[in-house]
């Protein structure tokens, strides 16, 4: 069966992997250099990737000691994050084919100038834009945005809600062919061009948007929402869902609980695609893959891990003994990842410093290390058993973390029928509707 392919990235030091910045085939602060997020987009369309994305959070790590001095120190998951939507705007001028998607965030964004922002970077990528949405989880996020504290959950998501509805009603006040751009002089057809009068319990804004129609009319929506109401969200909203699920078992119950969603909210359940995050490790024998994610792995300080960790619960774990089991405890932050690290620690008796070397290593994706074959094998099998529909391909190191993937497992997937061997589409939303 065809799968689809996505890469994960953060425009910074690290990604899943914590300890990335330090990887000796890491190139040395190049995570501030354009040429190396350029080598990165290159490489993934010769892959025939869908699309590529960056995560993105709006604070440093704050909660661990309660001061942003250890993630700062230690280099942790948000110790650098450059704004990705002028990045992708960079990486478009470099690139045709390949979606090109970038995280913003419903609480601290405003609808109207964020549909000017999703609308320009479709226009000028040709069709490839994608917006990854968050409803955004931590107390530094809170901070930097004048609230005394984060939203409550549901709250974060009822505005969430709104907030796609509204910048929806922005991407269509311009009808598709109101553009005329006439020899007599008229410009637009302004009978299709709509204000959108939205009043709403978090917004009001009239419109219309200042854009004329996308090549898309909107962008493709990514999430990534783990609990009950965030699935509930991506099921009304979403056309690629990314997950972490550490094994095929917790994969399929994800899966088939989604599509059973999208069917309660009107949608068929092929409309969303559900990509599970993996970090492959590809080498000429199993042996020296083994090597090269034992390599990666000693990379990973639990108190690296234990700082982003925090940052993503909204929780201090540093006041917690690190010799101790990781303490069962309500969190505010992203629930569903918080229950799936209490059971992997409950049942393999980890302590929380074990937890958070666990967490640096690669916040719970799954490493998958062996030959070309082997890593298409685990590929396809997760795909024929209703696991996914594709993965999200995360990097060990960068810029040149993908390109062992590209260059062995790529051809092996298209070799055997499961990848495409060419872009049947301009836009994004024609690689994700059209079979890889």
């Amino acid at each position: 069966m065809p799968m689809h392919l996505a890469a994960f990235l953060i425009a910074g030091n690290a990604a899943h992997s914590q300890g990335l910045w330090r990887h000796p085939a890491s190139t040395p602060g190049g995570f501030l250099q354009l040429d190396y997020y350029r080598h990165v987009a290159r490489t993934l369309e010769r892959g025939r990737f869908d699309l590529l994305f960056f995560a993105d959070r709006l604070a440093v790590s704050t909660r661990y000691g309660e001061h942003h001095a250890h993630g700062i120190a230690v280099g942790d998951q948000d110790a650098t994050r450059l704004d990705p939507l002028p990045l992708l705007g960079a990486l478009a001028a470099v690139t045709r084919h390949i979606g090109l998607g970038a995280t913003r965030s419903t609480t601290y964004s405003q609808p109207y100038s964020l549909a000017r922002e999703f609308a320009t970077l479709d226009h000028l990528s040709g069709g490839r834009a994608a917006w990854n949405v968050v409803t955004s989880v931590n107390q530094g996020e809170a901070d930097n945005f004048g609230l005394e504290q984060t939203l409550p959950h549901d709250v974060r998501y009822d505005r969430a809600d709104e907030f796609l509805d509204v910048t929806h009603k922005l991407w269509r006040s311009w009808q598709a062919d109101a553009l005329l751009l006439a020899p007599d002089g008229r410009y637009a057809d302004a009978a299709r061009v709509a204000a959108i009068d939205h009043a709403g319990p978090h917004f009001k804004v009239r419109g219309p948007l200042n854009i004329p129609s996308t090549p898309q009319r909107s962008p493709v929506i990514i999430q990534a929402g783990s609990s009950d109401r965030g699935q509930d969200f991506a099921a009304r909203w979403a056309e690629v869902v990314f997950n972490i699920q550490p094994d095929l078992a917790r994969m399929q119950r994800f899966y088939d609980d989604l599509k059973g969603r999208a069917q309660r909210f009107g949608r068929q359940p092929g409309e969303i695609k559900v990509l599970s995050a993996v970090m492959p490790f590809v080498a000429g024998s199993r042996a020296h893959a083994e090597e090269l994610r034992e390599q990666s792995n000693a990379l990973a300080d639990p108190l690296v891990g234990l700082s982003t960790l925090s940052s993503h619960m909204n929780v201090d774990f540093s006041a917690h003994a690190l010799d101790a089991p990781l303490a069962d405890m309500q969190v505010s932050g992203i629930q569903g990842l918080f229950k799936l690290l209490q059971e992997v620690s409950s049942q393999r008796q980890l302590t929380l410093a074990d937890a958070g070397r666990l967490y640096a290593q690669g916040v719970l994706v799954p490493q998958v290390a062996g030959t070309a074959g082997d890593i298409a094998d685990w590929l396809e099998h997760i795909v024929a058993e209703r696991g996914a529909d594709g993965f999200v391909i995360t990097p060990a190191h960068l810029p040149r973390g993908f390109d062992d993937f590209v260059a062995h497992v790529v051809p092996e997937l298209q070799r055997r029928g499961s990848l495409r061997r060419q872009y049947s589409g301009r836009h994004l939303r024609q690689h994700l509707s059209r079979p890889a």
